[in-house]
C-alpha cells in the first residue's frame, strides 16, 4: 500500500478521500488555489501545496503543477476525485509515465469511455442499445443541425467530454438549435477544454439509472448494484437513491451484466459508473460511462457496507477486489441530497457569499449508519464564483425507502445555513412531494411538480415572529422569567419602575411590514402580532455561537414551539421543523437612505460572474424574451433576456468584464 497520497481536488471529495486515507494510515497531500488557502480540505490533509490562481485553469486543471507537487512531496499515488482532471487521459498517462499511481482507470479506458461519442460507438459494436442520435466527429454547426432535424425535436445536445449537466441543452425546435449549440460548445470548452458535442433524441419521461462497477488488475469485475438519479434540475442531479425504486431482480441483473461487459470491453480498472436512461416500459439505453468515482457514491456505500475509496486505493496498489459478485448484498435503502448554495426560486442560480452560520446534523456512521454528512466547507468559508456551489451532501439510510425518506426530512430540518441562499427548503418539499413519495420518478419531475415544489412564499406565522422577537430580547439580555438575585439591579427580567415594559419590533416579511408588540405587566408577558395580545414566554438554550445563534423554546397563548434563530446582518433567520423563514428587522433610517438611491430602467446581474457574449448594442430594438447577453459563473452559462419590448439605451459592460451581483448590465427604454 502507498505511504503518501496526493489528492488532486478540493472541497467535499478531497475531504472524503482524506478521511479514508487517514483511516488506512496513509499520509495525505492537498493541493490548493489562491481562493482555497484556508479551505477545509487543506486542513484535512497532512501537507498542502499551493498550485496557482483561483480560476480552475490556473490551478486544479494544471496537470504540470499537480505532478510537480506529487514529486516534491514524495507522493506515490494521485487520487483525482471527480471533475477537474479525473477523466483526463493525458493526466492519467503523465502520472503513469512519472511512476506515480493514478487512482483510476488506465488512460486507454478513459480515452475509450471518456468521450461520449467514442463510448457510444463502442457500445453499438457490442450490441448495447443506444438512444437514436449522432455521435460522430463532424462538428460543423450546419451538419449537426441537419442531423438534429433528421432525428426530430426535441433533441438533446451534450458535450462529448463532459458531465454534471455542463455543455448540455434541450432544444425544442430547429430555429433554436444553432444558438443552443454555440452555448453548449462554449460551456464545454470552458469546463473540459473540449467543445465537441453529440446529438440525441430527447426521451419523454425517462429515468436515469446508473450501475456502479469495479474492476481490478487480476481480471475481476463486479457491479455494486444501481442508483436512481432521475431527480434533476438543469440536467444536474439533486437527489440520488439506491436501490432504484421498482427495480426487478431480472432487470438489475441485466443492467449489471451489461455494465460489467462494457467495463471489460475497455480493460477497465478501478471504480466506474455506467449510466443508462430507462423508459417506463423497462427498456434501457446506454448513455455514457463515467471513468471515476461519482458524487453519489455514498448511497452505494450505505446499502453495501463497503468503502469505495478504500476499494480504489487497494486496486490502485495492485490488490484484488475485496469482494466477489456473490458476496455483495443490498441492505435497506439510502438517499442522498446535495445541499447547494443556490436560489431555487430564481432558476437555481448559484448564491455567492460567506457562510456566516452553518449547522449540520450529527454524522452517525460512515456506512450503514442512519445519517452521514460529507462536506467541504466550514462556517466562515466563502462560496466563490470559481467552483461548484455545493455546501455538503446529506446521506441517510433506512430499512426501506419510506424510513430513509423520513430520516432525510429530519436531517434537512437540522441543516441551517446563513449568509447564502440554499436549496434546503426546496429539498424538504421534494421529500414530501406526492410524486416523489410514490416513487413516480423521471428526469422531468421537478418541472412537472413546479407548482408545489416552488410555491409562492408564505407569510411568517405568529410562532415564527415570536421566535425572532424572542431572539432579539435574549441578545439584549432579557428573559421572560428570572429569579431574584442578591442585587435587584442584576435582574434581567424587563422590570420597570412603573411595572410595565413595552417594545415594538418592526419586521419585514417578504416585502410586507409585520409588527410585533412585546409588553410586560407585572410578571406577565404578552406578544401582539396583529391578532391581539397573547401570553408569551420564552426560554433560551445554551448556544454554540453566542450572539449569533439562539436555540429557543417559546410558549404563545399556551402553544409551545421550538427553533433556532440566527441573528445576522439585521436579519432573523428562523429555523424550525416546519422549515425556515427570513425576517428583516426594519430600520426606518436605513430604508430612507436606500430609497434615495433607487433608479430603474436597467437589467441587473443575478449573481457575480463574467460577461462572455453580448448580442445587442445601444440603439437596437429588442423584443420580450430576446437574449441580450450571456454571463458565466461557476462554469455554467446564464442568459439575460429582455423583460419586455423596447430599445437598448446603453450596455454598461464589455465581453470579458467581471460584474458583481446587482450590477446594472443593460438599460432598456420604450
Amino acid at each position: 500500500m502507498f505511504d503518501t497520497l496526493l489528492i488532486a481536488n478540493r472541497g467535499e471529495i478531497a475531504c472524503r478521500v482524506a478521511a479514508t486515507a487517514r483511516r488506512m494510515g496513509i499520509r495525505t497531500v492537498a493541493v490548493y488555489s489562491d481562493a482555497d488557502a484556508n479551505a477545509r480540505h487543506v486542513a484535512a490533509c497532512d501537507q498542502a501545496v499551493h498550485i496557482g490562481g483561483a480560476e480552475p485553469r490556473a490551478s486544479y486543471l494544471r496537470a504540470d503543477a499537480i505532478l510537480q507537487a506529487a514529486r516534491d512531496t514524495g507522493a506515490q499515488a494521485i487520487h483525482p476525485g471527480y471533475g477537474f482532471l479525473s477523466e483526463n487521459e493525458d493526466f492519467a498517462k503523465a502520472a503513469a509515465d512519472a511512476g506515480i499511481a493514478f487512482v483510476g482507470p488506465p488512460a486507454s479506458a478513459i480515452a475509450a469511455m471518456g468521450s461520449k461519442s467514442a463510448a457510444k460507438a463502442l457500445m453499438e459494436k457490442a450490441g448495447v442499445p443506444l438512444v437514436p442520435g449522432y455521435h460522430g466527429d463532424n462538428q460543423d454547426p450546419q451538419f449537426l443541425k441537419t442531423q438534429a432535424d433528421a432525428i426530430g425535436y426535441p433533441v438533446l445536445i451534450k458535450a462529448s467530454a463532459g458531465g454534471g449537466g455542463k455543455g448540455m441543452r434541450v432544444v425544442e425546435s430547429s430555429g433554436a438549435f444553432l444558438d443552443a449549440l454555440a452555448s453548449c460548445q462554449r460551456e464545454a470548452a470552458s469546463s473540459f477544454g473540449d467543445d465537441r458535442v453529440l446529438i440525441e433524441r430527447y426521451l419523454q419521461k425517462p429515468r436515469h439509472i446508473e450501475i456502479q462497477v469495479f474492476a481490478d488488475t487480476h481480471g475481476n469485475c463486479v457491479y455494486l448494484f444501481e442508483r436512481d438519479c432521475s431527480v434533476q434540475r438543469r440536467h444536474q442531479k439533486v437527489i440520488e437513491e439506491a436501490p432504484a425504486p421498482g427495480m426487478t431482480e431480472a432487470r438489475r441483473r441485466a443492467m449489471g451484466e451489461a455494465a460489467v461487459a462494457a467495463a471489460r470491453a475497455v480493460g477497465y480498472v478501478g471504480a466506474g459508473t455506467v449510466e443508462f436512461i430507462a423508459e417506463p416500459d423497462g427498456r434501457f439505453y446506454f448513455m455514457e460511462m463515467n471513468t471515476r468515482l461519482q458524487v453519489e457514491h455514498p448511497v452505494t456505500e450505505m446499502i453495501t457496507g463497503h468503502d469505495l475509496v478504500e476499494w480504489q486505493l487497494r486496486v490502485a496498489a495492485g490488490q484484488p477486489l475485496p469482494a466477489r459478485q456473490e458476496d455483495l448484498r443490498i441492505q435497506g435503502h439510502a438517499i442522498e441530497a446535495r445541499i447547494y448554495a443556490e436560489n431555487p426560486e430564481k432558476g437555481f442560480l448559484p448564491s455567492i457569499g460567506t457562510l456566516a452560520y452553518l449547522g449540520l446534523p450529527a454524522h452517525t456512521a460512515f456506512t450503514n449508519g442512519d445519517i452521514r454528512v460529507d462536506g467541504g466547507v466550514r462556517m466562515g468559508d466563502t462560496i466563490t464564483p470559481y467552483y461548484d456551489p455545493m455546501i455538503a451532501k446529506l446521506i441517510v439510510h433506512g430499512a426501506d425507502r419510506d424510513q430513509a425518506r423520513a430520516r432525510m426530512l429530519q436531517a434537512l430540518a437540522q441543516t441551517q445555513a446563513v449568509g447564502v441562499q440554499t436549496n434546503v427548503a426546496f429539498l424538504s418539499r421534494l421529500m414530501k412531494d406526492s410524486a416523489f413519495a410514490a416513487a413516480d420518478l423521471d428526469t422531468g419531475l421537478i418541472e412537472r411538480q413546479r407548482a408545489t415544489l416552488l410555491p409562492e412564499p408564505e407569510a411568517a406565522s405568529a410562532s415564527v415572529l415570536a421566535l425572532a422577537s424572542a431572539a432579539v430580547l435574549v441578545r439584549q439580555g432579557l428573559g421572560a422569567t428570572g429569579k431574584a438575585g442578591a442585587d435587584p439591579w442584576d435582574a434581567r427580567d424587563g422590570w420597570r419602575l412603573g411595572g410595565r415594559y413595552h417594545r415594538e419590533l418592526q419586521w419585514v416579511d417578504n416585502g410586507t411590514a409585520r409588527k410585533a408588540v412585546i409588553a410586560r405587566d407585572g410578571a406577565a408577558w404578552t406578544l401582539d402580532c396583529g391578532d391581539g395580545p397573547q401570553a408569551f414566554l420564552w426560554r433560551a438554550h445554551a448556544s454554540a455561537n453566542p450572539n449569533l445563534a439562539y436555540g429557543l423554546r417559546i410558549t404563545l397563548d399556551g402553544h409551545e414551539s421550538a427553533g433556532t434563530v440566527v441573528l445576522h446582518a439585521g436579519r432573523a433567520n428562523v429555523f424550525t421543523d416546519a422549515g425556515s423563514h427570513m425576517l428583516e428587522l426594519y430600520d426606518p433610517l436605513a430604508h430612507s437612505q436606500d430609497t434615495q438611491g433607487e433608479h430603474g430602467g436597467g437589467l441587473t446581474a443575478p449573481m457575480p460572474g463574467k460577461i462572455i457574449s453580448i448580442s445587442v448594442k445601444a440603439g437596437d430594438t429588442v423584443e420580450k424574451g430576446q437574449p441580450l447577453l450571456v454571463m458565466e459563473a461557476m462554469k455554467m452559462e446564464h442568459t439575460i433576456s429582455a423583460p419586455a419590448d423596447g430599445k437598448v439605451e446603453e450596455v454598461f459592460y464589455a465581453v470579458g468584464d467581471q460584474v458583481t451581483e446587482g450590477a446594472e448590465l443593460v438599460a432598456i427604454g420604450e
